[in-house]
Protein backbone atom coordinates (compact mmCIF):
# COMPACT_ATOMS: atom_id res chain seq x y z
CA UNK A 1 0.00 0.00 0.00
CA UNK A 2 3.27 2.43 0.92
CA UNK A 3 5.12 3.12 -2.24
CA UNK A 4 8.99 3.38 -1.46
CA UNK A 5 10.13 7.10 -1.50
CA UNK A 6 13.75 8.47 -1.81
CA UNK A 7 15.99 10.09 1.16
CA UNK A 8 18.54 12.69 0.87
CA UNK A 9 21.26 10.87 1.53
CA UNK A 10 22.53 10.90 5.49
CA UNK A 11 19.24 12.29 6.47
CA UNK A 12 16.29 11.37 7.75
CA UNK A 13 13.57 13.50 6.12
CA UNK A 14 10.15 14.28 7.00
CA UNK A 15 7.72 12.90 4.41
CA UNK A 16 4.15 14.50 3.63
CA UNK A 17 1.81 11.35 2.64
CA UNK A 18 -1.42 11.68 1.48
CA UNK A 19 -4.46 9.06 2.70
CA UNK A 20 -6.74 8.42 0.79
CA UNK A 21 -10.04 6.89 3.54
CA UNK A 22 -13.27 5.81 3.44
CA UNK A 23 -15.32 6.36 6.98
CA UNK A 24 -19.01 6.42 8.02
CA UNK A 25 -20.84 9.31 7.26
CA UNK A 26 -21.79 10.25 10.21
CA UNK A 27 -20.81 13.04 13.53
CA UNK A 28 -17.75 12.59 15.02
CA UNK A 29 -15.99 10.13 12.53
CA UNK A 30 -13.79 12.69 11.09
CA UNK A 31 -12.71 13.51 14.75
CA UNK A 32 -11.76 9.82 15.87
CA UNK A 33 -9.49 9.44 12.26
CA UNK A 34 -8.14 13.06 13.34
CA UNK A 35 -7.44 12.31 17.13
CA UNK A 36 -5.85 8.60 15.93
CA UNK A 37 -3.48 10.63 13.22
CA UNK A 38 -2.71 12.51 16.68
CA UNK A 39 -2.18 10.00 18.86
CA UNK A 40 0.44 7.86 15.74
CA UNK A 41 2.24 11.05 15.68
CA UNK A 42 0.85 12.00 12.74
CA UNK A 43 1.06 16.01 11.47
CA UNK A 44 -2.09 16.95 9.51
CA UNK A 45 -1.97 19.26 6.66
CA UNK A 46 -4.43 19.19 3.69
CA UNK A 47 -7.47 17.98 3.86
CA UNK A 48 -10.41 17.26 0.79
CA UNK A 49 -13.14 16.22 0.42
CA UNK A 50 -13.86 13.04 -2.13
CA UNK A 51 -17.39 12.23 -2.00
CA UNK A 52 -19.61 12.52 0.03
CA UNK A 53 -22.60 8.88 0.12
CA UNK A 54 -25.40 8.18 2.38
CA UNK A 55 -23.25 5.68 4.31
CA UNK A 56 -20.00 6.59 4.28
CA UNK A 57 -17.54 9.28 2.73
CA UNK A 58 -14.18 9.45 1.22
CA UNK A 59 -11.21 11.88 2.39
CA UNK A 60 -7.86 12.63 1.07
CA UNK A 61 -5.98 14.00 4.52
CA UNK A 62 -2.30 14.50 3.89
CA UNK A 63 -0.24 14.13 6.77
CA UNK A 64 3.62 15.05 7.61
CA UNK A 65 6.07 11.83 8.80
CA UNK A 66 8.85 10.93 9.97
CA UNK A 67 9.42 8.18 7.49
CA UNK A 68 8.15 5.50 5.59
CA UNK A 69 7.66 2.68 8.81
CA UNK A 70 6.38 5.80 10.71
CA UNK A 71 3.64 6.36 7.17
CA UNK A 72 3.04 2.81 7.50
CA UNK A 73 2.18 2.62 11.54
CA UNK A 74 -0.49 5.13 10.56
CA UNK A 75 -2.03 3.44 7.92
CA UNK A 76 -2.59 0.37 10.44
CA UNK A 77 -3.85 2.58 13.64
CA UNK A 78 -6.81 4.04 10.99
CA UNK A 79 -7.44 0.60 9.80
CA UNK A 80 -8.78 -0.20 13.47
CA UNK A 81 -11.11 1.96 13.69
CA UNK A 82 -14.43 0.64 13.02
CA UNK A 83 -15.86 1.56 9.70
CA UNK A 84 -12.52 3.40 8.53
CA UNK A 85 -10.76 1.87 5.65
CA UNK A 86 -7.57 3.60 4.24
CA UNK A 87 -8.12 2.92 0.66
CA UNK A 88 -4.47 3.77 -0.41
CA UNK A 89 -1.98 5.96 1.01
CA UNK A 90 0.74 7.83 -1.32
CA UNK A 91 3.97 9.64 -0.76
CA UNK A 92 2.77 13.46 -1.80
CA UNK A 93 5.70 14.91 -3.76
CA UNK A 94 6.03 11.46 -5.93
CA UNK A 95 1.95 11.91 -6.86
CA UNK A 96 2.45 15.65 -7.85
CA UNK A 97 5.21 14.48 -9.58
CA UNK A 98 3.41 11.54 -12.09
CA UNK A 99 3.36 11.99 -15.28
CA UNK A 100 5.79 14.80 -15.19
CA UNK A 101 5.52 18.34 -14.51
CA UNK A 102 6.00 20.17 -18.24
CA UNK A 103 4.01 19.80 -21.50
CA UNK A 104 4.70 21.65 -24.75
CA UNK A 105 1.22 23.55 -26.01
CA UNK A 106 1.16 26.15 -28.11
CA UNK A 107 0.01 29.53 -27.76
CA UNK A 108 -2.62 29.80 -30.11
CA UNK A 109 -5.11 26.76 -31.48
CA UNK A 110 -5.49 25.59 -34.94
CA UNK A 111 -9.53 25.69 -35.44
CA UNK A 112 -9.80 26.26 -38.93
CA UNK A 113 -8.13 26.07 -42.51
CA UNK A 114 -7.39 29.70 -42.27
CA UNK A 115 -6.04 29.49 -38.88
CA UNK A 116 -3.88 26.44 -40.42
CA UNK A 117 -2.79 28.46 -43.59
CA UNK A 118 -1.44 31.22 -41.29
CA UNK A 119 0.65 29.19 -38.67
CA UNK A 120 1.84 26.38 -41.12
CA UNK A 121 1.90 25.94 -44.93
CA UNK A 122 1.48 28.39 -46.99
CA UNK A 123 2.11 30.89 -44.17
CA UNK A 124 5.16 29.98 -42.44
CA UNK A 125 7.23 30.37 -44.95
CA UNK A 126 6.53 33.83 -45.15
CA UNK A 127 7.76 33.78 -41.39
CA UNK A 128 10.65 31.78 -42.30
CA UNK A 129 11.92 33.98 -45.18
CA UNK A 130 11.43 37.17 -42.64
CA UNK A 131 13.66 35.65 -40.54
CA UNK A 132 16.67 34.37 -42.94
CA UNK A 133 16.70 38.26 -43.97
CA UNK A 134 16.57 40.01 -40.70
CA UNK A 135 17.53 37.33 -37.83
CA UNK A 136 16.81 39.40 -35.08
CA UNK A 137 13.35 38.92 -36.03
CA UNK A 138 13.42 35.27 -34.32
CA UNK A 139 13.21 36.76 -31.30
CA UNK A 140 9.44 38.29 -32.09
CA UNK A 141 8.35 35.72 -34.63
CA UNK A 142 9.18 32.21 -32.76
CA UNK A 143 9.37 31.38 -29.39
CA UNK A 144 13.22 32.27 -29.14
CA UNK A 145 12.80 35.50 -27.53
CA UNK A 146 10.75 34.31 -24.12
CA UNK A 147 13.00 31.06 -23.61
CA UNK A 148 15.46 29.25 -21.83
CA UNK A 149 17.45 26.21 -21.87
CA UNK A 150 17.62 24.56 -18.20
CA UNK A 151 21.24 22.73 -18.76
CA UNK A 152 22.38 20.23 -16.46
CA UNK A 153 24.53 16.80 -16.20
CA UNK A 154 23.01 15.97 -12.41
CA UNK A 155 26.75 15.90 -10.70
CA UNK A 156 25.70 18.09 -7.80
CA UNK A 157 21.97 18.50 -7.55
CA UNK A 158 20.05 19.47 -4.12
CA UNK A 159 22.01 18.05 -1.42
CA UNK A 160 21.84 14.55 -3.44
CA UNK A 161 25.47 14.92 -4.90
CA UNK A 162 25.67 13.27 -8.85
CA UNK A 163 22.89 11.49 -9.59
CA UNK A 164 23.30 11.43 -13.17
CA UNK A 165 21.12 13.69 -15.71
CA UNK A 166 18.24 11.88 -15.84
CA UNK A 167 17.17 11.54 -11.92
CA UNK A 168 17.77 15.60 -11.62
CA UNK A 169 14.64 16.07 -14.13
CA UNK A 170 12.33 16.97 -11.40
CA UNK A 171 14.73 19.63 -10.15
CA UNK A 172 14.71 20.52 -13.76
CA UNK A 173 11.00 20.65 -14.56
CA UNK A 174 10.53 22.27 -11.00
CA UNK A 175 12.74 24.75 -12.17
CA UNK A 176 10.76 25.76 -15.47
CA UNK A 177 7.30 25.56 -13.76
CA UNK A 178 8.50 28.39 -12.17
CA UNK A 179 9.85 30.11 -14.69
CA UNK A 180 6.07 30.01 -16.34
CA UNK A 181 4.39 30.72 -13.53
CA UNK A 182 5.92 33.67 -12.16
CA UNK A 183 7.52 35.18 -14.83
CA UNK A 184 6.02 33.60 -18.57
CA UNK A 185 9.20 32.33 -19.66
CA UNK A 186 9.53 28.96 -21.66
CA UNK A 187 12.06 27.27 -20.38
CA UNK A 188 13.24 23.51 -21.66
CA UNK A 189 15.20 20.90 -19.61
CA UNK A 190 18.67 19.66 -21.40
CA UNK A 191 20.04 16.78 -19.72
CA UNK A 192 23.47 16.70 -20.71
CA UNK A 193 25.18 13.25 -20.25
CA UNK A 194 28.40 13.91 -19.69
CA UNK A 195 31.11 14.95 -17.05
CA UNK A 196 33.66 16.17 -19.66
CA UNK A 197 33.93 20.20 -19.59
CA UNK A 198 34.49 20.53 -23.51
CA UNK A 199 31.67 17.81 -24.11
CA UNK A 200 29.31 19.57 -22.28
CA UNK A 201 30.04 23.31 -23.53
CA UNK A 202 29.90 21.81 -26.91
CA UNK A 203 26.47 20.30 -26.61
CA UNK A 204 25.18 23.73 -25.43
CA UNK A 205 26.72 25.84 -28.28
CA UNK A 206 25.29 23.50 -30.64
CA UNK A 207 21.79 23.78 -29.07
CA UNK A 208 22.01 27.11 -27.95
CA UNK A 209 20.25 28.60 -31.42
CA UNK A 210 16.55 27.32 -29.87
CA UNK A 211 16.80 29.58 -27.19
CA UNK A 212 17.25 33.37 -26.05
CA UNK A 213 19.56 32.52 -23.00
CA UNK A 214 21.17 29.31 -21.12
CA UNK A 215 20.19 28.79 -17.29
CA UNK A 216 22.82 26.33 -15.92
CA UNK A 217 21.71 23.95 -12.61
CA UNK A 218 23.24 21.72 -10.70
CA UNK A 219 26.64 21.41 -12.26
CA UNK A 220 29.78 20.32 -9.83
CA UNK A 221 32.57 22.76 -8.66
CA UNK A 222 34.81 23.82 -9.86
CA UNK A 223 34.11 22.09 -13.45
CA UNK A 224 31.03 24.51 -12.99
CA UNK A 225 32.74 27.87 -12.84
CA UNK A 226 35.33 26.97 -16.08
CA UNK A 227 31.61 25.85 -18.48
CA UNK A 228 30.28 29.62 -17.65
CA UNK A 229 33.01 31.45 -18.31
CA UNK A 230 33.69 29.30 -21.75
CA UNK A 231 30.07 29.45 -22.32
CA UNK A 232 29.66 33.24 -21.99
CA UNK A 233 33.07 33.95 -23.96
CA UNK A 234 31.21 31.48 -26.68
CA UNK A 235 27.52 32.76 -27.47
CA UNK A 236 26.19 36.35 -27.60
CA UNK A 237 23.02 35.39 -25.18
CA UNK A 238 22.53 35.32 -21.60
CA UNK A 239 24.52 32.24 -19.81
CA UNK A 240 23.90 31.86 -15.79
CA UNK A 241 24.87 29.60 -13.58
CA UNK A 242 21.76 30.24 -11.63
CA UNK A 243 23.33 27.88 -8.13
CA UNK A 244 26.26 30.41 -8.35
CA UNK A 245 24.38 33.42 -9.28
CA UNK A 246 20.65 33.08 -8.50
CA UNK A 247 21.43 31.90 -5.35
CA UNK A 248 23.98 35.16 -4.10
CA UNK A 249 21.34 37.64 -5.81
CA UNK A 250 18.57 36.25 -3.02
CA UNK A 251 21.40 35.68 -0.22
CA UNK A 252 21.98 39.81 -0.77
CA UNK A 253 18.56 40.51 -0.70
CA UNK A 254 18.52 39.28 2.44
CA UNK A 255 21.12 40.26 3.99
CA UNK A 256 19.91 44.43 2.77
CA UNK A 257 17.00 43.30 4.34
CA UNK A 258 19.08 41.85 7.40
CA UNK A 259 20.48 44.84 7.94
CA UNK A 260 17.92 46.73 7.47
CA UNK A 261 16.24 45.32 10.53
CA UNK A 262 19.18 45.46 12.47
CA UNK A 263 20.38 49.46 11.80
CA UNK A 264 23.49 47.55 9.92
CA UNK A 265 25.05 49.08 6.85
CA UNK A 266 26.65 46.70 4.50
CA UNK A 267 29.51 49.05 3.45
CA UNK A 268 30.75 49.40 6.94
CA UNK A 269 30.03 44.74 7.84
CA UNK A 270 32.44 42.34 7.70
CA UNK A 271 30.74 39.41 6.01
CA UNK A 272 32.19 35.91 6.25
CA UNK A 273 31.06 32.84 3.90
CA UNK A 274 31.16 29.57 4.95
CA UNK A 275 31.76 27.13 2.51
CA UNK A 276 33.24 28.56 -0.79
CA UNK A 277 31.70 25.80 -3.20
CA UNK A 278 29.24 26.82 -6.23
CA UNK A 279 26.81 28.97 -4.11
CA UNK A 280 29.05 30.03 -1.55
CA UNK A 281 31.62 31.21 -3.46
CA UNK A 282 28.72 33.15 -5.90
CA UNK A 283 27.68 34.60 -2.42
CA UNK A 284 31.08 35.84 -1.14
CA UNK A 285 31.67 37.15 -4.59
CA UNK A 286 28.82 39.20 -4.71
CA UNK A 287 29.02 40.49 -1.52
CA UNK A 288 32.54 41.61 -2.48
CA UNK A 289 30.83 43.36 -5.37
CA UNK A 290 27.82 44.94 -3.33
CA UNK A 291 30.48 47.26 -1.36
CA UNK A 292 30.81 44.83 1.80
CA UNK A 293 33.52 46.45 4.23
CA UNK A 294 35.62 42.50 3.98
CA UNK A 295 34.53 39.55 3.16
CA UNK A 296 35.82 36.40 4.89
CA UNK A 297 35.98 32.96 3.49
CA UNK A 298 36.41 29.22 5.02
CA UNK A 299 36.17 26.39 3.34
CA UNK A 300 39.16 23.54 4.01
CA UNK A 301 38.63 22.12 0.01
CA UNK A 302 41.89 23.99 -1.61
CA UNK A 303 40.40 24.17 -4.46
CA UNK A 304 38.40 27.15 -3.99
CA UNK A 305 40.88 29.30 -2.22
CA UNK A 306 42.81 30.90 -5.49
CA UNK A 307 39.65 31.44 -6.85
CA UNK A 308 38.46 33.24 -3.82
CA UNK A 309 41.91 35.41 -3.47
CA UNK A 310 41.59 36.31 -6.95
CA UNK A 311 38.19 37.87 -6.16
CA UNK A 312 39.00 39.62 -2.83
CA UNK A 313 37.81 36.83 -0.30
CA UNK A 314 40.13 36.87 2.47
CA UNK A 315 40.82 33.04 3.93
CA UNK A 316 40.21 32.48 7.43
CA UNK A 317 38.83 29.18 9.26
CA UNK A 318 35.63 28.89 10.81
CA UNK A 319 36.53 30.21 14.24
CA UNK A 320 37.84 33.16 12.29
CA UNK A 321 34.81 33.92 10.82
CA UNK A 322 32.81 33.54 13.41
CA UNK A 323 34.83 35.71 15.53
CA UNK A 324 35.36 38.74 13.05
CA UNK A 325 32.26 38.51 10.97
CA UNK A 326 29.50 40.90 11.88
CA UNK A 327 27.06 38.69 9.09
CA UNK A 328 27.48 35.37 8.38
CA UNK A 329 26.47 33.08 5.82
CA UNK A 330 26.89 29.28 5.68
CA UNK A 331 26.21 27.29 2.52
CA UNK A 332 28.30 24.13 3.49
CA UNK A 333 25.67 21.18 3.53
CA UNK A 334 26.96 20.03 6.78
CA UNK A 335 23.70 20.31 9.54
CA UNK A 336 24.70 21.89 13.29
CA UNK A 337 28.19 22.83 11.78
CA UNK A 338 27.52 26.19 13.98
CA UNK A 339 28.22 25.46 17.74
CA UNK A 340 25.41 28.14 19.23
CA UNK A 341 28.51 29.15 21.33
CA UNK A 342 30.31 30.30 18.22
CA UNK A 343 28.06 32.97 18.19
CA UNK A 344 28.90 37.23 18.93
CA UNK A 345 26.35 39.12 20.20
CA UNK A 346 24.94 41.24 17.79
CA UNK A 347 25.33 39.06 14.74
CA UNK A 348 23.43 38.23 11.51
CA UNK A 349 23.67 34.49 10.68
CA UNK A 350 22.10 33.53 8.14
CA UNK A 351 22.44 28.94 7.51
CA UNK A 352 21.33 28.07 4.27
CA UNK A 353 21.75 24.53 3.54
CA UNK A 354 18.53 22.43 3.90
CA UNK A 355 16.75 20.51 5.08
CA UNK A 356 18.75 21.14 7.95
CA UNK A 357 20.98 24.07 8.49
CA UNK A 358 24.38 24.95 10.17
CA UNK A 359 22.62 26.05 13.03
CA UNK A 360 19.14 26.30 14.18
CA UNK A 361 17.77 30.19 13.75
CA UNK A 362 16.29 30.02 17.01
CA UNK A 363 19.25 28.59 19.04
CA UNK A 364 20.94 31.47 16.99
CA UNK A 365 19.09 34.23 18.36
CA UNK A 366 18.95 32.85 21.85
CA UNK A 367 22.82 32.73 21.76
CA UNK A 368 22.84 36.62 20.71
CA UNK A 369 22.86 37.16 16.92
CA UNK A 370 20.55 39.99 16.26
CA UNK A 371 19.01 38.50 13.19
CA UNK A 372 18.75 34.38 12.22
CA UNK A 373 17.46 32.63 9.05
CA UNK A 374 17.60 29.60 7.36
CA UNK A 375 17.66 28.53 4.14
CA UNK A 376 13.51 27.96 4.05
CA UNK A 377 13.51 32.05 3.22
CA UNK A 378 16.17 32.29 0.94
CA UNK A 379 14.89 30.46 -2.47
CA UNK A 380 16.83 31.46 -5.56
CA UNK A 381 13.15 30.69 -7.47
CA UNK A 382 12.82 34.77 -5.95
CA UNK A 383 15.66 35.57 -9.06
CA UNK A 384 16.34 33.59 -11.81
CA UNK A 385 12.49 33.96 -12.98
CA UNK A 386 13.02 37.30 -13.47
CA UNK A 387 16.54 37.86 -13.92
CA UNK A 388 16.22 36.16 -17.22
CA UNK A 389 13.09 37.75 -17.87
CA UNK A 390 14.65 40.91 -18.19
CA UNK A 391 17.47 40.10 -19.70
CA UNK A 392 15.18 38.56 -22.45
CA UNK A 393 13.23 41.75 -22.41
CA UNK A 394 16.10 44.11 -22.74
CA UNK A 395 18.03 41.96 -25.49
CA UNK A 396 21.24 41.88 -23.38
CA UNK A 397 23.88 39.51 -24.35
CA UNK A 398 25.23 38.89 -21.16
CA UNK A 399 24.08 39.20 -16.84
CA UNK A 400 26.41 41.25 -15.63
CA UNK A 401 26.94 42.96 -11.91
CA UNK A 402 24.63 45.48 -12.65
CA UNK A 403 21.78 43.33 -13.60
CA UNK A 404 22.28 41.49 -10.55
CA UNK A 405 22.43 44.55 -8.13
CA UNK A 406 19.35 45.80 -9.42
CA UNK A 407 17.77 42.13 -8.83
CA UNK A 408 18.83 42.18 -5.51
CA UNK A 409 18.24 45.36 -4.52
CA UNK A 410 14.61 45.46 -6.10
CA UNK A 411 14.12 42.19 -4.24
CA UNK A 412 15.18 43.85 -0.58
CA UNK A 413 12.72 46.60 -1.35
CA UNK A 414 10.12 44.47 -1.86
CA UNK A 415 10.30 43.02 1.88
CA UNK A 416 7.85 44.13 4.36
CA UNK A 417 7.53 44.03 7.84
CA UNK A 418 9.25 41.45 9.11
CA UNK A 419 9.89 39.28 6.22
CA UNK A 420 13.28 38.29 5.33
CA UNK A 421 12.54 38.58 1.65
CA UNK A 422 8.88 39.03 -0.06
CA UNK A 423 6.54 36.22 -1.47
CA UNK A 424 8.32 33.75 -4.15
CA UNK A 425 5.27 32.84 -5.38
CA UNK A 426 4.17 36.90 -5.87
CA UNK A 427 4.50 37.48 -9.59
CA UNK A 428 4.47 40.97 -8.93
CA UNK A 429 7.62 40.42 -7.09
CA UNK A 430 9.33 39.29 -10.30
CA UNK A 431 7.56 42.15 -12.48
CA UNK A 432 9.28 44.20 -10.89
CA UNK A 433 12.68 41.93 -10.48
CA UNK A 434 12.21 41.70 -14.23
CA UNK A 435 11.57 45.76 -14.91
CA UNK A 436 14.69 46.32 -12.88
CA UNK A 437 16.87 44.08 -14.84
CA UNK A 438 15.94 45.79 -18.06
CA UNK A 439 16.70 48.65 -16.93
CA UNK A 440 20.03 48.10 -15.79
CA UNK A 441 20.77 46.43 -18.47
CA UNK A 442 19.79 49.07 -21.22
CA UNK A 443 21.73 51.23 -19.29
CA UNK A 444 24.94 49.14 -18.62
CA UNK A 445 24.70 48.75 -22.44
CA UNK A 446 24.10 52.90 -23.32
CA UNK A 447 27.19 53.40 -21.04
CA UNK A 448 28.99 50.54 -22.77
CA UNK A 449 28.42 52.55 -25.83
CA UNK A 450 29.56 55.96 -24.86
CA UNK A 451 32.93 54.66 -23.56
CA UNK A 452 33.50 52.73 -27.00
CA UNK A 453 36.34 54.20 -28.95
CA UNK A 454 34.40 56.00 -32.00
CA UNK A 455 34.91 54.11 -35.40
CA UNK A 456 35.86 55.34 -38.88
Amino acid sequence: MIRESANVRGFAVPLDYTYRIQLPHRSGSLARVAGTIAEGEGLIGDVTTISVGRTASVREITLEVRDRDHAEKIVEMLNTLSGVEVLWARDRALLRHEGGKLAIESTRPVRTVQDMRDVYTPGVARACVAISEDPSLAGELTMIGRSVAICTNGTRVLGLGDIGPVASMPVMEGKAVFYHQLAKVSAMPILIDTKDPDEFIETVVRIAPTFGGIHLEDISAPECFEIETRLIEALDKPVMHDDVHGTAVVTLAAVLVACRHTGLTLENQVVGQIGLGAAGFGIAALMVDAGARRVLGSDPNPLSHERATAKGIELADMQTVMDEADIVVATTGRADLIDPAMVREGQVILALTNPYPEIDAEAAVNSGAAFAADGTSVNNVLGYPGIFRGALLSGAREINLPMKLAAAETIASLATGNELVPDALDSHVHEQVADAVREAAIESAVAHLDRAPMGL
